[in-house]
Formats: C-alpha cells, structure tokens, sequence
C-alpha cells in the first residue's frame, strides 16, 4: 500500500510517499481502507518537531483523522462489517499512520459517518470535533445561557467549537479576524473580537467558559474575562508560566485537555450533523501524494476550517 512517510524531523519536504506492507486487524480492531484523512496542526507540528507522536519510531507516518470504509474485522467485532463507512481518530496520541492506503485499529475508536456528509467531510471531523466536545461538554459542562468565549473562532477547532456551544444553548464570542466575521456569525457566533484590533480581555467579560487554542499570554489573558466560578480549557500543553496559582486565587477553574479516541463522542457529534446543527468547513482539499504542500498550507495560519488529503481514487 501506499503510504506517506519520514525518515527524520523537519520541514514538510522531508515527507514522501513510499510503498509498504498492508497491515492486516488483530484482534476487536478493523481494517480501514481509507478515503480521505484530515490534517491537524498536531501533525505539522510532529512533523517538525519528532517528538510529539507518543511511541513512535522513524521512520513513521502521520495522521489521525480517517475516514474510510471497513475493508476486514478481527476477531471479536460486533460493531462493524465490511463495507461499514467509518470514521474516527484512532490510537491518538499514539501513532495512528492515516496518510496511508490502509489503517488497523481497535473498533471502538471509530463510529458510522454522519449520513449524507461523504469521506472528505467525516475525515475533517474527529480530531478537531471530538477536541471541541471533550473540552466544552465533557471538561466545562456548558450549560443553556452561558456565555463562552472561543479564541481562534474560524479554526478547525474553533469553528465546530462555536457551533457545539450555540448547540448547548450557550452565549458564544469568538476572536477571530474581521475578514471572517460574517462566517462566524453564519455559523451562529453570538458576538466577534478582531485580535488584531482590540484587546480581547479589555472587551469581554463575565464569562462561564473560555476555549483557548492558541496558549501563550491568550491563556493569562483570558483568566480576566471569566467571572467567579467559570473554566477556562485550553488545549496547548502547559508551561511553567500555566497561570495555575492565580487562576485558584480569582475564583476560577483552568486547565488542559488532551483530546482522546472516543466512540461515544463521534456519534454524538455524528446526530449533531444529521440534525443540520454542525457543519464542517474545508478549506482545501489535496491528494495523498500532496501532503506536504497540504502542510505548507496549514502552517501558514490562515485557513478557515479544516485541510483533508483525499486517499482512495
């Protein structure tokens, strides 16, 4: 099968197609032929950086987010049968090897595709999705009339972040720049900072829930926008400047979710699809063997929504 690889940290030239062994379902795993897979920043930046793909050796192969149809089922699969469309996030942290023809993994870290949304969507949902859900519905519990403030409003997480709020009957702000406000709002953003323009801590405030996707001085910031008793998630790994003592010293919850394979979440997003309550945007679509000019793209910080290789012809 074929299958991109690398030998060595670096930039996205050092990505290449190359052929390999098909890899055959253990036991509770299926075999997914895949048809397309979505492109996180988790991926570029392991990609760059070789060190964020927990267990894996060189050379390996990048990607989590698959959609496919189930090509074989090991021993002990109840859930699925060949010819099931699927998609998940499977093994994440651990490397999973979307950005291939074929990918092996347990069963119950995938569910049905949402109905009538096609491989190229369904692969532009789990990682980013399921990070949104964990962290808005699983981590701070949002509630109908909150108010929850989602940095990076038009991302890949942020946009489904929005829309999973607005379905929660939350109060939704969004920073994002002008350009994509109108977006924003169709996706239902209730109120929009400009980063660029305003400060977003002067502007906004009384605040139950922040999602920070961005980190840095956002997740210090953003503490001053919550009112007693609120969370703020964030979903950039902490540093020793986590802003832990002074979060506890105003009143308020902060901290860090890593998002995880979750069968029960995907088809909880999957009926937020169905009921027309989530859409998923993709920005560009490129072909396996383009995968590093797929990173190029995402790298530059500027898409709307999500990036997807397609696999299968």
């Amino acid at each position: 099968m074929r299958a991109i690889s690398q030998n060595a940290p670096g930039g996205p030239d050092v990505l290449e197609l190359v052929e390999t062994d098909r890899p055959e379902p253990g036991p509770t795993e299926i075999l997914v032929r895949v048809h397309a897979a979505g492109v996180n920043p988790v991926d570029w930046k392991s990609r760059d950086r070789g060190v964020l793909v927990s267990g894996a050796t060189t050379p390996f192969t990048l990607g989590w987010d698959v959609a496919g149809v189930v090509e074989a089922v090991g021993a002990g699969v109840t859930l699925f049968a060949p010819g099931d469309e699927v998609y998940g996030m499977p093994r994440f942290p651990h490397a999973a090897g979307a950005y291939a023809d074929y990918v092996t993994a347990p069963a119950r870290h995938f569910a049905h595709q949402p109905a009538g949304l096609g491989h190229v969507g369904s692969a532009a949902l789990p990682l980013a999705a399921l990070t949104a859900w964990q962290a808005l519905v699983d981590t701070a519990d949002i509630r109908p009339g909150q108010r929850v403030l989602v940095h990076a409003a038009a991302g890949g997480v942020g946009h489904l972040a929005v829309q999973i709020a607005k379905a929660r009957g939350a109060y939704v702000i969004g920073t994002a720049r002008e350009p994509k406000h109108a977006f924003l709002r169709d996706l239902g953003a209730d109120e929009l900072v400009d980063y660029s323009q305003q400060d977003f801590a002067e502007v906004v405030h009384d605040v139950d829930v922040v999602l920070d996707t961005i980190g840095g001085d956002y997740v210090h910031r953003s503490l001053r926008t919550l009112r007693p008793g609120g969370t703020l998630v964030t979903i950039v790994p902490p540093d020793d400047t986590f802003p832990a003592e002074a979060a506890r010293a105003a009143g308020v919850r902060a901290t860090f979710v890593l998002v995880e394979p979750d069968r029960t979440g995907l088809r909880e997003i999957a009926a937020l699809v169905e009921s027309g309550q989530l859409r998923v945007e993709v920005d560009a679509v490129f072909p396996l063997e383009e995968a590093a000019k797929a990173h190029e793209l995402g790298e530059r910080g500027r898409t709307t929504g999500k990036i997807v290789l397609t696999v299968a012809p």
